[in-house]
C-alpha cells in the first residue's frame, strides 16, 4: 500500500468510527459533556468551601470551652480581645472532643496562679484530637494567640526589672518569600487541576477506544474490517485517532469550562491565570497523555474477548494518574531533575504544576517530556498493531 493510500485508510477508518459512535447520541453526549459539566461544580464547590472555611474559622469570633477560667482572668480577657471567647468547660470535655461535639478546649492548670506569681512558666493545655482536620485552623489560631500572650507578658516582666526585652530575642528571624504572585494564586489550582485534567485526558476517549476493538469483536463486526486490504497499522491508527479526537474535544471543553468557572468564581478563583496562552500550554502538556491513554486502552481492548472484560481494566487504569499526586504528598520532589519528565504521569503532574505556578518549563524539560511521551505512545501503538495482526483477534469470545 502506498503512503497516500495508507493515510487515506487512516482517515477513512477514523471517520467511520466517529460516525458510528455519534449515532448513539446519548452515549456520545455523555462521553463528551460529562467532565466539562462536572468540573465547574467541583471547582466552584471547592472554592466556595475554601472561602467559607476562611470566613468561619479565621475571621469570625471563636467560642471555646475553658476549664479553670477563674484561675487566669487576664488570659481570658486577652483571648477575648483577639476574638476568642471563653466559656466554662463541661465536666466531660474530653468525651465531647472525641465525639466531635467540640473541636478543642483549654485547660488552665490548678497551679497557674502560684506559678504565675512565682515567675515560673504557668501551664495551659490545648486539648484536641490532632488526627481530625476539622479543628486544625482553630487549634493554630488559639496556639498563636497564646504564644502572643506569653511573649507580651515576658516582655513586661523584663521591663519591670529594667531589662530591655530585646535581650531575650538575640536573633531576629524573618522570611523572604520568593514565590511569585502567580505561584501563590495557583496553590489551590495546582492541587485540584492536575489530578482532574490528567484523569480525564487519560480516559477521555476510553469508551470509544474500547468499543472500536473489544465492542466490535464482541459484535463480530471486526472480522469484515480485518478482511479489507487496508494495512493493520492503518486500521489501528484510524481507530486510535478517532478516540484521540474525542478525547481532545472533551479536553478543550474542560479547559473552556475551567476558564468560565474561574471567571465567575469568587475569592482566589478570580486571581487564577485563565488566559488563552495558559490554556494552550495545558493542552500541549495533556496531548501526549491522551495519546498514551488511547494506545494503552487499544492494547488492552485487543486482548479482551468482550466489552465487559475491557471495561474491567478501568478500575486500575483510573488509579494511574492519581499515583504521582499521592506519592508527592508523602515525599515531595524538586522538579529540577530531568528524569522526572521521562516518567509517565509524574512528568505530566510536574509540568502541570509548573504552568499553574506561572512558571515556564525549560526547553530541555519540554524536550525530555515530549520525547519520552512520544516514545511510549509509539511502543503502545506498535503493540496494538502486533495484536491486530494476530488472526485470532477476529474470533469473538
Amino acid at each position: 500500500m502506498s503512503q497516500t493510500g495508507y493515510f487515506r485508510a487512516i482517515i477513512t477508518v477514523m471517520r467511520k468510527e466517529l460516525r458510528d459512535f455519534a449515532r448513539d447520541r446519548r452515549t456520545f453526549l455523555l462521553t463528551l459533556l460529562t467532565a466539562p459539566l462536572l468540573y465547574p461544580l467541583l471547582f466552584l464547590g471547592m472554592n466556595k468551601l475554601t472561602n467559607l472555611r476562611a470566613e468561619t474559622q479565621l475571621e469570625k469570633d471563636l467560642s471555646i470551652p475553658v476549664e479553670g477560667m477563674a484561675r487566669a482572668p487576664n488570659l481570658v480577657a486577652f483571648l477575648a480581645s483577639r476574638g476568642i471567647n471563653a466559656t466554662e468547660a463541661p465536666a466531660d470535655i474530653e468525651g465531647l472532643i472525641r465525639s466531635q461535639q467540640q473541636d478543642l478546649a483549654l485547660v488552665i492548670d490548678k497551679d497557674f496562679a502560684a506559678d504565675w506569681h512565682a515567675g515560673k512558666p504557668a501551664k495551659v493545655e490545648i486539648v484536641a484530637d490532632t488526627t481530625r482536620r476539622t479543628g486544625d485552623v482553630q487549634i493554630a489560631r488559639v496556639r498563636n494567640v497564646l504564644n502572643e500572650y506569653g511573649q507580651s507578658v515576658g516582655a513586661l516582666r523584663l521591663l519591670a526589672r529594667g531589662v530591655n526585652p530585646m535581650v531575650a530575642a538575640p536573633v531576629n528571624v524573618g522570611t523572604r518569600d520568593l514565590a511569585t504572585a502567580e505561584a501563590k494564586r495557583g496553590i489551590f489550582l495546582s492541587v485540584v487541576l492536575p489530578l482532574v485534567l490528567m484523569l480525564f485526558a487519560f480516559i477521555g476517549g476510553s469508551h470509544l477506544a474500547m468499543d472500536t476493538t473489544a465492542g466490535e469483536r464482541e459484535r463480530q463486526s471486526l472480522e469484515p474490517l480485518l478482511a479489507t486490504p487496508a494495512a493493520r497499522g492503518a486500521l489501528v491508527s484510524g481507530k486510535m485517532l478517532a478516540a484521540v479526537v474525542l478525547g481532545l474535544a472533551s479536553m478543550l471543553l474542560i479547559l473552556v469550562s475551567f476558564k468560565v468557572s474561574a471567571s465567575i468564581g469568587g475569592g482566589a478563583a478570580r486571581s487564577l491565570d485563565v488566559s488563552f496562552a495558559a490554556m494552550g500550554k495545558l493542552l500541549v502538556i495533556l496531548l501526549p497523555l491522551v495519546l498514551i491513554g488511547t494506545a494503552l486502552l487499544t492494547c488492552l481492548s485487543a486482548s479482551s474477548k468482550s466489552m465487559k472484560e475491557a471495561q474491567s481494566h478501568m478500575v486500575w487504569l483510573m488509579l494511574l494518574p492519581m499515583l504521582p499526586g499521592y506519592a508527592l504528598m508523602a515525599y515531595p520532589l524538586k522538579d529540577t531533575q530531568l528524569w522526572q519528565y521521562a516518567v509517565p504521569f509524574l512528568s505530566q503532574n510536574q509540568m502541570l504544576v509548573k504552568v499553574t505556578r506561572g512558571e515556564m518549563p525549560s526547553a530541555t524539560q519540554w524536550g525530555v517530556y515530549l520525547a519520552a511521551s512520544a516514545a511510549l505512545a509509539v511502543v503502545l501503538w506498535a503493540v496494538a498493531v502486533w495484536r491486530y495482526r494476530q488472526e485470532r483477534l477476529a474470533i469473538a469470545g
